[in-house]
C-alpha cells in the first residue's frame, strides 16, 4: 500500500539558521491556525529553556495540511550536543527538509546532520533560507551545500535534490532565487512531489518502531514511533520487544492510540502503515523498543546512538547551607530523576560510584548537562556538581581522547589572539577563507580545550566572534593543557557579606558577591589574575571606636560584582571545587572547605 495522502518530514539545520521560524509558517498557511488566531512566535519551542536560549532542544512533532495530503514535520535541535534527538528522529521520516542559512552556507552541524539523513537513504530537499537578508548569497551557498553533498557520498538521486528558497519569516518561498512568492505553496509543492510516501503491508501483523518517549502525569509514559507494517487499533493487545538489549517479549495493551494534528494529540480508533503515533499502556516502553502484534513478534534494527564524550559527578548537596531552598534533596530523589531522565534522553548515562551519594553522568557536551542541570534546578532538586571532564579511551595500549571540529568567524583585528589562544590549547588550523572583512577559520581541537575558551573567545573578538563545534572522533592524546590561568578568592568564615569587608577583598580581583550575601567557610566569592587561591574575609566588619567619623564609610565604593551564567560557573570550576545547585542559588565552592584542612592536605601532598 502506498499512502499517497501521507508525507513523513524532518526539519534538519545548524542551530539558529531558521527551522523553528519556518515550522511556524508552515503551520500557519497549513491550515492549522484560524485566520484571527493569536499565535506565539516560534510556537514549537514549548519548553521555557528553549525560549530563554532561543535554541530547539528537544524534537518535536508536529502536522499541517496541504491541499489532501497531511504532512507529519518534526522540528529537530540545531545544536550538536542533542545530535541524539536528531538521529533517532530520522528512522521515523521518509525524506528531509535541510535548512541552510543564505549568508553563513552549510555549518559543522549541517554536515552532521545531513550525513546521517544520506546514510538512511532519504531524500533531500535543499532549502535555502533567510533569502531576504541584505548580505544573503543563495548562489555560493548552494555550492557550498553540493559540495559538501559530494564530500558525504551522496548518491546520484541526492545530488539531483531540488533547491527551493525561502524566508521563514516572511512565509515566502520560489524556485528562483531572484523572485519569492507571498506563499509557501511552491515549498509544499515540492514536498509533495519529490518526498517518498510512506508503504508498507497495511493488512499484516502490525510493527512499529519507538522513536521518541514522551510522560504524561494521567497516562503515565507515551511511547512515540512509525507503523512500519499493519493497522493498530485502541485497546489491541501488543507484544513489546527489542532488536539489541536482548528484552525478554512481554505482553501490554494500547490503552489510547493518538495522532498529531497540528500542536494538538487527537486520539483516534486505528491507525495504520505510515502514520507517526501516540500510545500509552506500556509502563517500562523505551526508545528503540518494538511493538508487534502477538501473532508475529519481531523486532526491528535501531539506529546505533553515539557515545558520550563528556562527563561530570552529580552528587547530595552536603554545603552548611544544604535543604534551605530546595524540595528534593536526598539521594534517592537525585536518583530517580536522573533515571527518569534516561527514559527520555538516549544520549545521557548514569552510572553509580562506590559513594552512595554521588553519580556520574555522561553526556554530548558541556549544554547538553548545563540544560539538565539547569531543568532540575526549576523543578525543585538541589544538588551538587563536579567540573565537566572528558571521557579517554584506549586503543591498543595508546591513550586517546575527543576530537572536535572547531569553526569560527572572527573580524581581521582579533586574528592574532584567537589563534594564539587555540594554539595555547592544542588546536591545529586546517583552513583559513576570507569572507568579507572577517576571516572564517577551521581548527581541529581536543575537547578538553574547549571547556572554559568560549567566554574567552567573545572577550577577544569584543562580542562579534562567532564560534561552532562539532565531535569527530578521537585521536591521540595531545599533551597537557593548562585550562585556566586564574586562581579562586575563598570565604574564611561563614556569615554575611559586608561592604568593609568586600572593599578591602575586591583589591584581590573581581568578586561574585555583593553585600548581605549570605557566605560560608570554603565558598568561592571571587576570582583573582593569580594561578592560586586566596583567603579573604568579606564578612569583616570595621570595628567602633570613639575615633570613627560618621561620614567615615561613605568613601567605600564597590565596584559592580561579575555575575556568571550557570555555563560559565561550569567553566570557571577547578579540580578541587564543586558547584551548588538550588532552585533560588548557584555557588561555587572548594571541596574542602576548613581552610585550614584544604591548606594540609595542598602542602602534605606537596611534600609526599
Amino acid at each position: 500500500m502506498i499512502r499517497n495522502d501521507l508525507r513523513n518530514i524532518a526539519i534538519i539545520a545548524h542551530v539558529d539558521h531558521g527551522k523553528t521560524t519556518l515550522v511556524d509558517e508552515m503551520l500557519k498557511q497549513g491550515g492549522i491556525f484560524r485566520n484571527n488566531q493569536q499565535v506565539a512566535e516560534r510556537v514549537m519551542d514549548s519548553n521555557d529553556l528553549e525560549r530563554e536560549r532561543g535554541i530547539t532542544i528537544l524534537a518535536k512533532n508536529t502536522a499541517a495540511y496541504y491541499k489532501d495530503v497531511k504532512i507529519n514535520i518534526i522540528d529537530t535541535p540545531g545544536h550538536a550536543d542533542f545530535g541524539g534527538e536528531v538521529e533517532r528522529i530520522l528512522k521515523m521520516v521518509n525524506g528531509v527538509l535541510l535548512l541552510v542559512d543564505a549568508v553563513e552556507g552549510p555549518m559543522p552541524q549541517t554536515r552532521f546532520v545531513l550525513q546521517k539523513a544520506l546514510e538512511l537513504g532519504h531524500r533531500i530537499i535543499i532549502c535555502v533560507n533567510k533569502v531576504d537578508r541584505p548580505d544573503a548569497e543563495p548562489a555560493r551557498v548552494v555550492d557550498e551545500v553540493l559540495n559538501l553533498m559530494l564530500d558525504l557520498d551522496a548518491d546520484e538521486e541526492q545530488l539531483e535534490s531540488p533547491i527551493v528558497y525561502c524566508s521563514g519569516r516572511y512565509g515566502t518561498s520560489s524556485l528562483n532565487p531572484d523572485s519569492q512568492q507571498d506563499t509557501l505553496f511552491p515549498l509544499f509543492e515540492t514536498i509533495v512531489n519529490y518526498i517518498v510516501p510512506p508503504e508498507g503491508d497495511e493488512k499484516g501483523d502490525g510493527q512499529l518502531l519507538v522513536s521518541s518517549i514522551d510522560y504524561n502525569d494521567y497516562v503515565g509514559r507515551i511511547g512515540i514511533g512509525r507503523i512500519e507494517r499493519g493497522t493498530f487499533k485502541t485497546g489491541q493487545e501488543i507484544v513489546v520487544c527489542d532488536y539489541h538489549s536482548g528484552l525478554t517479549p512481554y505482553k501490554a495493551k494500547m490503552v489510547t492510540l493518538m495522532q498529531i494534528d497540528g500542536l494538538k494529540r487527537v486520539p483516534v480508533e486505528s491507525a495504520m502503515v505510515g502514520d507517526i503515533v501516540c500510545f500509552s499502556g506500556c509502563t517500562d516502553i523505551t526508545i528503540g523498543n518494538t511493538v508487534c502484534a502477538p501473532s508475529k513478534v519481531e523486532p526491528l534494527h535501531f539506529v546505533k546512538i553515539g557515545a558520550p564524550t563528556i562527563e561530570m559527578r552529580f552528587m547530595v548537596n552536603d554545603s552548611p547551607f544544604a535543604g534551605r531552598e530546595g524540595k528534593f534533596v536526598t539521594t534517592r530523589q537525585l536518583k530517580d530523576r536522573l533515571n527518569k531522565e534516561l527514559l527520555k534522553d538516549v544520549s545521557l548515562k548514569v552510572e553509580e560510584t562506590e559513594k552512595t551519594d554521588t553519580f556520574i553522568v555522561k553526556g554530548r557536551g558541556e549544554m547538553h548537562l548545563s540544560v539538565l542541570i539547569e531543568t532540575m534546578r526549576r523543578e525543585g532538586y538541589e544538588f551538587a556538581v563536579s567540573m565537566p571532564k572528558v571521557l579517554f579511551k584506549y586503543e591498543n595500549g595508546v591513550k586517546m581522547e575527543p576530537m572536535e571540529q572547531l569553526i569560527i568567524d572572527v573580524p581581521d583585528e582579533s586574528l592574532g589572539s584567537v589563534m594564539e589562544k587555540i594554539g595555547s590549547r592544542k588546536g591545529e588550523l586546517v583552513n583559513m577563507t576570507p569572507i568579507g572583512s572577517r576571516k572564517r577559520l577551521e581548527f581541529t581541537i581536543p575537547a578538553r580545550g574547549l571547556i572554559g575558551y568560549k567566554n574567552e573567545f567573545l572577550t577577544d573578538t569584543k562580542g562579534e566572534g562567532v564560534m561552532n563545534t562539532l565531535f569527530i572522533g578521537y585521536d591521540e592524546y595531545k599533551g597537557d593543557i593548562v585550562r585556566r590561568f586564574t586562581g579562586s578568592l575563598v570565604a574564611y568564615e561563614t556569615g554575611e557579606a559586608v561592604t568593609y569587608g568586600l572593599f578591602n577583598a575586591q583589591g584581590r580581583g573581581p568578586l561574585f558577591v555583593g553585600p548581605n550575601t549570605p557566605v560560608y567557610e570554603g565558598m568561592i566569592v571571587g576570582m583573582t589574575p593569580k594561578q592560586e587561591d586566596i583567603v579573604v574575609n568579606v564578612c569583616k566588619k570595621k570595628h567602633v571606636t570613639n575615633m570613627r567619623s560618621s561620614s567615615a564609610d561613605e568613601a567605600l565604593r564597590l565596584t559592580p560584582i561579575k555575575r556568571m551564567s550557570l555555563e560559565e560557573m561550569l567553566e570557571f570550576l577547578g579540580e578541587d571545587e564543586i558547584l551548588e545547585v538550588t532552585p533560588k542559588n548557584l555557588r561555587m565552592r572548594k571541596i574542602i572547605l576548613s581552610n585550614m584542612y584544604r591548606a594540609k592536605d595542598k602542602y602534605g601532598n606537596k611534600n609526599n
